[in-house]
């Protein structure tokens, strides 16, 4: 999937934040170098500044695609102290050993991880990890880390990893 950002779309980082989205960032016809640069530092993949033609678009987006199917945007496991989260192959080791994960609570798990230390409120992991608003109570947030810390934690009672931010939601300290 191809994004493009804008002055009104979302900040290049929050998309980066939760995506490997490619992102071509459109920026308005008195735009700089150096302004231009600092989008890509942000994390845009590309940028285009207006005016632009259509074929410069689809030649930037196609360049782009070929370097990342030839394998330049590899995916790299989430290591932390015993922890193991290998998101290519969808497994979890904590001290070595495999653990089995079932698929919803590997998601939860990749989605706390990803952003250490971030506390999430039920409804965001809700949004994130199951595509909902409020759909499902938080309360199935609320079991699926239960599960989940039974799964990776040496004492579920006193998490390592993922802990419960009291009338908040959850945080993944590494």
């Amino acid at each position: 999937m191809i994004s493009a950002i804008s002055e009104t779309g979302p900040a290049i980082h929050d998309v980066r934040r939760h995506s490997d989205v490619l992102l071509v960032a459109i920026m308005p016809t008195n735009t700089g170098v150096m302004d231009a640069l600092d989008v890509v530092d942000a994390g845009a993949d590309d940028v285009l500044v207006k005016p632009f033609s259509p074929r410069e678009l689809v030649t930037k987006t196609r360049a782009l695609l070929r370097r990342r199917s030839a394998g330049q945007t590899r995916v790299r496991p989430l290591v932390f102290d015993g922890l193991v989260i290998d998101l290519a192959a969808r497994e979890v080791a904590v001290n070595g050993e495999l653990v089995e994960i079932p698929a919803r609570e590997f998601d939860l798990l990749v989605f706390l991880a990803s952003s250490p230390r971030q506390v999430f409120t039920r409804v965001q992991i809700m949004q994130h990890v199951w595509s909902v608003d409020d759909g499902i109570g938080t309360a199935t947030v609320t079991e699926h880390v239960r599960r989940l810390r039974a799964r990776i934690e040496a004492d579920p009672a006193e998490p390592r990893w993922i802990h419960t931010v009291w009338s908040v939601g959850y945080r993944f300290v590494p």
